[in-house]
């Protein structure tokens, strides 16, 4: 009497707490001891189905594993998995579901559990997750560094594969929307599951389609579901659809970032292999997650726009070098690959007389706007104070006069710069006097003889705005017919973790190898440039050859 008193008592209290509370035999039959209302929400099996049919395809794996090791070390399951709806078979709900394995009266293994409601705490969970990832992205020098990060935050928890683009200019017929730097051309701007083939086919075609387009007009997100691998014709680009079909896919979310009225990216999320779409809480939680973007892309944009300013002010202080008879003169400059990187490089030539020119390069500490302003009042005193001294002046006193200058203007806290004036002294020869405050060497390959350097024994005089009032020195050379000068910025030779003078060594020999296969000189200097991951800093290179035949 008393047990089946407690047993009344047991089932009115599993009545009462929100979960289903199950019996799993050991040939697989499910017994409900108490359902609560969850029996009606989610699908079950009859007939020949399993069990395992009713979890989402995505967790069916894991969760196979997990039942697995639970079974061999007969201990408790507690975990949260996507069960199918029943009303809507396309649907999943997660739920929580807690099991432990009892010997049957045979001495089989049978699994006594609960099954409980958990889509409110899962997605409260996984916004908290997703958005401390995103509270994480800084802003970033490349835009596609920032989409990384958020594709990378979604796969595969979300979607199957992401694709972030970057759109420029005002949508609309004839507009272009987007650039290279943050198509899905790049894996450094998507997420994709593992078996999936690759996304670079879409590149920017994707945004050509009239579903995108409408996106980012009315910056509202959309999803368009279809059968799996039977993706619409209309409103997609070609491309996007035979990816599609490649793919299986089920579902193409487009979701608009929109930063101050404007949509300034499109994320593209897509579910494939058959796996079910998102449903309306999925696509609030990734519309939510693309948003919070919209910080990070507005401070990288920011920086962009500080970038392209300080560029531009540096190449307008970077006019073509001017030459003179006998001598072919060709310059560059190059960025740093980062926004950060702009500034403080420069070269010039001037013309001195009919048979002198004036040639310097050097670099202001810092990278940033006010690198490149200073840059350019620096350069601009020292092409005035070369023009006025004439070609028979000393470098090493012109560099005196800019320094003294430079620091009673309160200039930029360092300098570093060789000035040079050749003249020639006969038809094929050219006298070079040049002076170098704390400057890379310049680099000499003639025609007939080893390249070399050009620094006395002791090292260089000290840069501009260190010291006042410092003696400095002049060095003298010649050059002949077909000899080349390499003038250059230590972003040419300094990178971290290596050796300055193992990497002088190698561009002596690069150098060499490039002259004597008879390479032009624009092309040359070109060559000389680090391969762009290498690069960390901007690059200036002037270079001049004595031509034969004037």
């Amino acid at each position: 009497m008393n047990q089946e008193r407690l047993l009344r008592h047991y089932t009115a209290l599993m009545s009462a707490v929100p979960q289903s509370v199950w019996v799993l035999s050991a040939d697989g039959v499910i017994t409900l001891l108490s359902h609560s209302g969850m029996k009606e929400q989610l699908w079950h099996p009859d007939g020949e189905a399993s069990w395992m049919d009713a979890v989402h395809p995505k967790d069916r794996d894991w969760f196979r594993r997990a039942w697995r090791r639970t079974t061999e070390e007969r201990s408790p399951l507690d975990t949260i998995v996507r069960v199918r709806l029943k009303d809507a078979p396309d649907r999943f709900r997660h739920i929580k579901i807690i099991a432990v394995p009892v010997l049957d009266e045979a001495g089989d293994t049978e699994w006594v559990g609960t099954a409980a409601d958990a889509e409110e705490h899962w997605r409260n969970r996984m916004r908290e997750k997703l958005l401390a990832r995103m509270a994480a992205v800084p802003a970033a020098h490349d835009l596609s560094e920032a989409f990384l990060t958020t594709a990378a935050a979604v796969v595969p928890e979300l979607a199957d594969a992401v694709a972030v683009f970057h759109v420029q200019g005002e949508p609309g017929p004839g507009h272009g929307l987007a650039d290279g730097m943050a198509s899905a051309a790049s894996t450094e701007s998507v997420g994709l599951a593992p078996g999936l083939p690759s996304l670079y086919p879409l590149d920017r075609d994707i945004l050509w389609g009239g579903a995108p387009r409408q996106v980012i007009e009315s910056q509202e997100a959309r999803l368009l579901t279809f059968p799996a691998g039977e993706p619409p014709e209309d409103g997609l680009s070609k491309a996007s659809v035979r990816w599609l079909r490649k793919a299986g896919a089920t579902s193409v979310a487009l979701l608009p970032v929109v930063v101050d009225g404007r949509a300034v990216a499109l994320a593209t999320t897509t579910t494939c292999r058959g796996n079910p779409p998102p449903d309306e809480a999925d696509l609030n939680l990734l519309q939510d997650v693309f948003q919070q973007m919209s910080g990070p892309l507005r401070r990288t944009m920011e920086l962009q726009r500080i970038r392209d300013k300080a560029l531009a002010l540096q190449q307008s202080f970077l006019s073509p070098p001017s030459a003179v008879g006998g001598i072919s003169i060709t310059a560059l400059y190059h960025p740093a690959d980062s926004a950060a990187e702009v500034g403080g490089d420069w070269y010039d030539a001037v013309r001195l007389s009919e048979d002198a020119l004036a040639l310097s390069i050097g670099d202001i500490a810092g990278h940033d706007l006010d690198a490149a302003a200073a840059m350019g009042r620096v350069n601009s005193l020292l092409r005035g104070l070369a023009y006025d001294s004439g070609p028979a002046a000393s470098p090493a006193v012109t560099l005196s006069r800019l320094d003294r200058i430079v620091q009673a203007l309160d200039g930029p806290s360092m300098v570093t710069a060789v000035h040079a004036v050749i003249r020639r002294l006969a038809p094929h020869l050219w006298r070079v006097t040049l002076s170098n405050a704390g400057h890379p060497p310049p680099l000499l390959i003639p025609r007939d003889a080893p390249p070399r350097y050009l620094h006395d024994l002791a090292a260089p005089d000290p840069p501009l705005c260190v010291t006042d009032g410092l003696p400095r020195t002049d060095l003298h050379t010649v050059i002949r017919e077909g000899d080349t000068l390499v003038l250059y910025t230590d972003g040419l030779v300094e990178t971290p973790g290596t050796d300055i003078g193992d990497n002088l060594r190698r561009l002596r020999r690069r150098t060499e190898a490039l002259v004597r296969a008879g390479v032009p000189l624009a092309t040359l200097i070109r060559r000389l440039l680090p391969a762009a991951q290498n690069r960390r800093d901007d690059i200036a290179v002037i270079a001049l050859q004595a031509r034969s035949g004037q």
